[in-house]
């Protein structure tokens, strides 16, 4: 019913949702018939079911490589969030994580996190297997990030962000090397220059600082030990204590945490735009563009949100199906980048601590997506209008949309 709901408020995510479906379907169907090959395959669909949509369009040889160096790294996460891990079991495991790559036999029983995480991480020789089949400069870009990335999460088991300084130094360790090391699969795959590390970098921080934002409740939540990401030199201006934010009697105080918490995640935004501005292959602009667009989107749902602190906020499925059925070009980034900031931006409160550096920096963020004069041919991801459609098309549209998708999956079966 929620699905249905959303379409009858926002008629024009019906087609991009039957779009994400028959794709996912048709994703599920290009599993490689090699064991090792297929058991990656199918735990990323299980581990990620967006990114493993999102590498479906790379070509195969750069598909399997970013496939790979996806689930290595989402295994050394697994091992660095598994609060139930002790330090001392654990940082060992981290620091030597990127010689496992190449023992075809190494496994790893983890105690808590989910069955996917479990599975993953008791057959990691799948993993290795298929890693051990992938050009020597696939290996060695992806060794290379998992040493330094497993390295940089050691250090970060035993010292807490307190400084933005340290927030920088953590979302670099877990995701700005992420960003490093697709540019460097790109990049051996001969299809793109290799991008400067310092863009390479804000592309993987400002999707990790919009996942931690978003993240909060659950992170705080953590059992048997809560985990804290958000810098003390933030939130020690609001409140005593972190958790604190997500007590009602804090209410106030923790928006006005939580948008400076945004205004510190804007601060990347001009290097991605400009890092995306440079890549020349469809395929992998796509792989890029679509997830900034999320991110940026997730911003703007977060913003002056107290359910951040209640529980999730994210995007509507439909919402999620139109920017990825719409991000093709620089001009559709630039598009809904412009969109999302300006949603952002009317949610600004003068009254707000941090109003004016929010403001300045969504400022500049809609005079580059203006300068690049491609605003003429964006596609707009924020409805606006009310819609004109009458309710009962819309039902009787997505019945026979549901019956002729029940056709086709009974067909291929």
């Amino acid at each position: 019913m929620g699905t249905l709901r959303a379409i009858l408020k926002n008629p024009d995510d019906l087609y991009p949702l039957i779009k994400l479906k028959l794709a996912a379907r048709h994703a599920e169907k290009q599993i490689p018939p090699e064991p090792h090959w297929a058991f990656c395959y199918l735990m990323l669909q299980k581990v990620s079911r967006s990114f493993a949509l999102a590498i479906q369009q790379l070509p195969v040889e750069l598909r399997d490589a970013v496939c790979i160096f996806y689930l290595v790294l989402r295994a050394l996460d697994t091992v660095e969030d598994d609060t139930s891990i002790p330090a001392d079991v654990k940082v060992p495991i981290l620091i030597s994580f990127h010689q496992h790559v190449y023992d075809r036999e190494w496994h790893f029983s983890l105690l808590g996190g989910t069955k996917e995480y479990k599975v993953l991480m008791d057959q990691f020789h799948h993993v290795s297997t298929a890693f051990l089949e992938l050009g020597k400069h696939y290996q060695q870009a992806i060794q290379d990030i998992t040493l330094r990335m497993g390295a940089g999460m050691a250090k970060f088991i035993c010292k807490e962000v307190e400084t933005t300084d340290d927030y920088d130094e953590y979302c670099h360790y877990v995701a700005g090397l992420v960003g490093l090391g697709l540019s460097k699969l790109f990049h051996a795959s001969g299809k793109e220059d290799l991008a400067p590390d310092s863009l390479s970098n804000s592309m993987g921080l400002f999707l990790q600082k919009t996942n931690i934002i978003r993240d909060y409740l659950e992170d705080i939540n953590e059992v048997p030990k809560c985990r804290m990401f958000w810098p003390r030199e933030i939130w020690s201006k609001y409140v005593n204590k972190l958790e604190d934010l997500k007590y009602e009697e804090n209410s106030v105080k923790a928006v006005q945490c939580l948008n400076d918490m945004v205004t510190n995640a804007l601060s990347h935004v001009e290097d991605c735009l400009t890092y995306m501005s440079n890549l020349r292959d469809p395929a992998i602009f796509r792989f890029c563009g679509i997830p900034q667009v999320m991110a940026i989107g997730t911003l703007a749902m977060c913003y002056d949100n107290i359910e951040v602190f209640r529980g999730v906020v994210k995007m509507r499925r439909g919402l999620t199906a139109k920017v990825i059925d719409r991000t093709r070009t620089m001009a559709d980034v630039y598009g809904a980048f412009f969109d999302f900031s300006c949603m952002l931006k009317s949610k600004v409160n003068n009254n707000d601590p941090n109003s004016t550096k929010t403001l300045k920096k969504l400022e500049a963020i809609l005079k580059t997506c203006r300068n690049s004069g491609m605003l003429n041919k964006r596609k707009s991801y924020v409805i606006r209008s009310e819609p004109n459609y009458s309710p009962v098309l819309i039902i009787v549209i997505f019945v026979i949309l549901a019956v002729i998708l029940s056709q086709l999956s009974g067909n291929r079966s």
